[in-house]
C-alpha cells in the first residue's frame, strides 16, 4: 500500500477567511467532518501536516479550513494541491472490494499462469469498472471487473488472476 493516499485535491479558495474549495476523491466524503489531521502535497514541495479546523459541503465540494491558512491568499497556494491521509487511515472495504490505488499496478496473469501484463488504470463505466491492462508490447486489454473475470486478487502479492472469456483477448 502506498504511504499515502488522496482523499481530495485542492481546486481552489473560498471566501475571504483561508477556507479551500477541495474535490473530494473518496468514495467516503463525510470523512472530512471527522479529519483532524491531513497533509497537504503540491508538487515539487515536501508534503505539510495540517490540522483540519473544520470541513463542510458545498454543491458538491467540501470547504475546508486548514490550521495556519487564514486568508484567500493563503488558501491560494494550495489551488491543485493534493489532500492525503497515511494509507493506514483508508477507509475499510468490504471483502472482494479494492480502491484503485490497491488495483493499479498489480501483475495480472490468466488461469494457466500465463502472464498478460500489469492493469494501468481503472475505467469508471457505470455498469462494471474495467481495468486497463498494459501488455509487454505496449498494447492494451481490457478487463471488466466483473466474477467471471477476475478470479483472485491477491493486493500482498500484487497479482490479479484472470479468466479471459472469448472476446476479450
Amino acid at each position: 500500500m502506498d504511504d499515502f493516499v488522496s482523499i481530495g485535491e485542492v481546486t481552489a479558495p473560498h471566501g475571504v477567511r483561508g477556507e479551500v474549495r477541495v474535490w473530494p476523491r473518496t468514495d467516503f466524503p463525510e470523512r472530512f467532518q471527522r479529519l483532524e489531521r491531513v497533509f497537504v502535497r503540491r508538487p515539487g514541495r515536501v508534503p505539510q501536516e495540517l490540522a483540519v479546523e473544520r470541513a463542510r459541503f458545498h454543491k458538491g465540494f467540501v470547504i475546508v479550513k486548514l490550521e495556519g491558512v487564514d486568508t484567500r491568499d493563503d488558501a491560494e497556494t494550495l489551488r491543485g494541491a493534493l489532500l492525503q491521509v497515511p494509507g493506514d487511515q483508508v477507509v475499510p472495504l468490504p471483502e472482494d472490494h479494492y480502491y484503485v490505488f490497491q488495483i493499479v499496478g498489480l501483475e495480472v496473469v490468466d488461469e494457466d499462469g500465463r502472464e498478460l501484463g500489469v492493469v494501468k488504470e481503472v475505467l469508471f463505466t457505470g455498469a462494471n469498472d474495467v481495468y486497463v491492462v498494459e501488455r509487454a508490447d505496449g498494447s492494451e486489454l481490457l478487463l471488466p471487473a466483473v466474477k467471471d473475470v477476475v478470479l483472485r486478487v491477491d493486493v500482498d502479492a500484487g497479482r490479479m488472476v484472470v479468466r479471459l472469456l472469448p472476446g476479450l483477448e
